[in-house]
C-alpha cells in the first residue's frame, strides 16, 4: 500500500466519523448512557476541525449549519491533493 493510498483511506474515514457526528446531532439524547458517550467521542474527534469552519461561516438563518458540508469539501481536496504529491 502506498502513502498516498493510506492518505486517501484516512481522509475516507474521518469524512465518515465527520458524517456519522452530524447524524448523531440530530438525535436528542440524555446526558448519561451509552448513547451519550458514542455522541460524545464523536464529538471529541469532529468538533476540533469542524470548529475552524464554524468561526468563518455563521449558520445560515440562524438555524441550518452548512459547515460540516464545507469541511468534508476542504477535507477532500485536502486529501487529493496530498495524495496526488506524495
Amino acid at each position: 500500500m502506498t502513502l498516498g493510498r493510506i492518505i486517501i483511506e484516512l481522509g475516507q474515514i474521518y469524512s465518515l466519523i465527520i458524517v456519522i457526528y452530524c447524524v448523531l446531532t440530530w438525535i436528542p439524547v440524555s446526558r448519561d448512557g451509552v448513547f451519550s458517550d458514542v455522541k460524545s467521542f464523536f464529538s471529541k474527534i469532529c468538533e476540533p476541525y469542524l470548529n475552524l469552519f464554524k468561526r468563518l461561516i455563521p449558520p445560515i438563518g440562524g438555524a441550518v449549519d452548512v459547515t460540516p458540508i464545507i469541511a468534508l469539501v476542504v477535507l477532500q481536496l485536502v486529501v487529493s491533493l496530498l495524495a496526488r504529491f506524495v
